[in-house]
Formats: structure tokens, C-alpha cells, sequence
């Protein structure tokens, strides 16, 4: 298992050495992201956390539909730098940005209650079972009852490697495992994700919603 600050050095050098859409994830319209976030039926005042932003296209997308309270977490300080660098000035106002790692307890500490968790490509990087745990702990720390939560992973038939490293594949049922019975399943999809160099890469995507506000354990 990398320790934290090997994770952080590992993807602030991928940001660094490669442009934004070259980047294997790099999506020039989240289309999957967006459709499963409109199915939540939210108002634009709605909080939604986008774990795991780099320097994703959502977050430009989700200002553009008029959401004006977003949460941009990212492992490197370098991804959202680009991304708050690419947004025009009036545009970074409704949203907080956080550095941090979600399998650390602190990195969400400063964030209040979210609506949405949008998760696109940080969970299959978790190999090892403590890691996941401790993201699921940060993920049930913020999300409100009856919240959702959006996970996209690369599915049993997906890659086994991305970006140098090992991850772990899932489909819909491992991911309900994983976060347990107080969220519940509404939605499930496969998407066939083309990188920028044609490869294809399947993935599947979650929708979940909280249904157990049950005090977590101390």
C-alpha cells in the first residue's frame, strides 16, 4: 500500500507531465456524470462533492447548469490548479476546493453536509482493503440523509492497470457491498469510456441514496 505522500508525489507528476486532454480519463463531456446527477432531481442549490476532481470537465459543466455550491477534492494540489486555472474568475466562486487524500479522516473536516458524492475513477485506485474502508468512513461523513452518491469504477471486464498503477475492478453488487445497507441502490449502468488514444475502457456506474442516518459507531 503507497503511503499518502507517495500517492500525492505519484499524481501530482501525472498532471504535471501530461496535458489535461491527453490524460487517459479525460472526458471532453461527462455525459454519464451528468445524467446520473439530473436523475437525483436537485435544485442548483444543491452541494455536490466531486471526489477525486483532477482536472475534471464536471465541475465546468455543473456551473454551467447553474449549481453554485461545489466541493473540488483532489489527492493533487497540481490537477486543481489546472482546473481553477481553466475556469474564469466569476466561476470559481461556488466552489470549495480541498487538497487532500479521502482515505485520510481530516481531508473532509472542513466540508459541511453534501447532497451528492460524485465519484469518477478514485475508488477502483483503492487496492487495499483499509484504504476503501476509510474512504467509505469519509464518504458516510458528509453525505446527508437521504443524499446520493454517484460511483463510477472500471468494471470486471475493464482495465486491470491505469495511470502505472494496479486497481480493483467492481460491478454494481460490489460497490452495494462496499458502502453497506444504509444506501441504497436506484441505479446502475455500463459505459464503454473511449480514451483520447481510441482505446476503450468499460466502466460501471452507481447511483445510490441514503436511507439510514444511523449514528456511525465512535
Amino acid at each position: 500500500m503507497p503511503s499518502r505522500k507517495k500517492r500525492q508525489a505519484h499524481w501530482n507528476a501525472t498532471y504535471k507531465d501530461t496535458p489535461t486532454n491527453q490524460l487517459g480519463w479525460y472526458e471532453e463531456a461527462p455525459g454519464p456524470s451528468l445524467d446520473l446527477i439530473t436523475e437525483c432531481d436537485l435544485p442548483t442549490s444543491a452541494r455536490i462533492l466531486d471526489a477525486g476532481s483532477g482536472a475534471t470537465t464536471l465541475i465546468d459543466a455543473l456551473i454551467d447548469r447553474g449549481y453554485a455550491d461545489l466541493v473540488a477534492v483532489d489527492i493533487s494540489e497540481v490537477a486543481l490548479q489546472r482546473l481553477q486555472a481553466r475556469l474564469a474568475p466569476e466561476e470559481d466562486a461556488p466552489v470549495q476546493w480541498i487538497v487532500g487524500d479521502l482515505t485520510d479522516p481530516d481531508t473532509l473536516a472542513s466540508v459541511d453536509p453534501v447532497d451528492v458524492w460524485h465519484d469518477r475513477a478514485v475508488l477502483h485506485f483503492l487496492t487495499d482493503a483499509a484504504d476503501r474502508a476509510a474512504y467509505v468512513q469519509s464518504l458516510r461523513s458528509v453525505v446527508k440523509p437521504g443524499g446520493y452518491v454517484i460511483i463510477a469504477a472500471f468494471a470486471l471486464d475493464g482495465a486491470t492497470r491505469c495511470s502505472g498503477l494496479d486497481v480493483r475492478n467492481y460491478d454494481a453488487s460490489m460497490i452495494s457491498n462496499l458502502l453497506g445497507p444504509d444506501f441504497e441502490m436506484e441505479q446502475s449502468l455500463n459505459h464503454t469510456y473511449h480514451q483520447p488514444s481510441g482505446a476503450p475502457r468499460p466502466y460501471v456506474y452507481t447511483r445510490f441514496r441514503r436511507v439510514n442516518a444511523a449514528a456511525d459507531p465512535a
